[in-house]
């Protein structure tokens, strides 16, 4: 509880950099909504991880579904899935994000990829990441990352000198690109062509 309280200090006000001038409620904060992204599971998790007495680099992973009010089209759903990663050690950079996030979707087979500058509220550098869909014939987003900012870290009693690295990642549209499928609604909602499921083989990843 007394975390919450310190955040709401870092929101409510502007002193910060980063504050939205917003009157925080514990009230809203307790009701229950469905999640936009999985940020919320690594902020539960690294909370743990700074109660430990002596810190562990530590490597998080989880992979969930996320709700968004989204128009439906070839590349958007109402409703997916996210590869929530993070990497907490001393002396992290945003080389190493690059450097994780370029080879695990080179072991997809996903070559073309893009870096580009973004915001996101917690998060300091932040990047989206793009991919070429050579059936839409265009760079896809596939993902969102970013360098957690210490007013987010420091509260939970993550030390000072911790970095931590993080990334939410798409899983319907890299497998859009890897199998050339051209509308995402092939691969999950009532669209779906249950004898492409039966009949393909399980998938199983590159060998780099």
């Amino acid at each position: 509880m007394g975390y919450n309280y310190d955040w709401k200090a870092v929101v409510s006000t502007q002193s910060t950099g980063m504050g939205y001038n917003y009157d925080w409620k514990i009230e809203e904060a307790q009701k229950n909504i469905l999640r936009t992204h999985t940020t919320a599971v690594s902020a539960k998790m690294l909370y743990q991880l700074g109660q430990q007495k002596e810190f562990t680099p530590t490597k998080l992973f989880s992979i969930d579904r996320v709700f968004r009010n989204e128009t439906l089209d070839a590349t958007h759903l109402a409703e997916f899935h996210q590869i929530e990663g993070v990497v907490a050690d001393r002396n992290l950079t945003l080389g190493h994000l690059i450097g994780v996030l370029s080879a695990f979707f080179k072991k997809l087979g996903l070559e073309k990829l893009k870096f580009k500058p973004a915001y996101n509220p917690y998060t300091e550098p932040s990047m989206e990441i793009f991919s070429y869909h050579p059936g839409l014939k265009k760079w896809v987003e596939i993902g969102n990352s970013g360098m957690f900012r210490p007013e987010m870290l420091l509260p939970m009693g993550i030390p000072s000198d911790v970095n931590v690295i993080a990334w939410g990642l798409s899983l319907e549209r890299p497998t859009m690109i890897k199998y050339g499928i051209n509308n995402i609604r092939e691969l999950i909602g009532p669209k779906v062509n249950l004898n492409m499921v039966q009949e393909n083989p399980i998938c199983r990843l590159d060998k780099v």
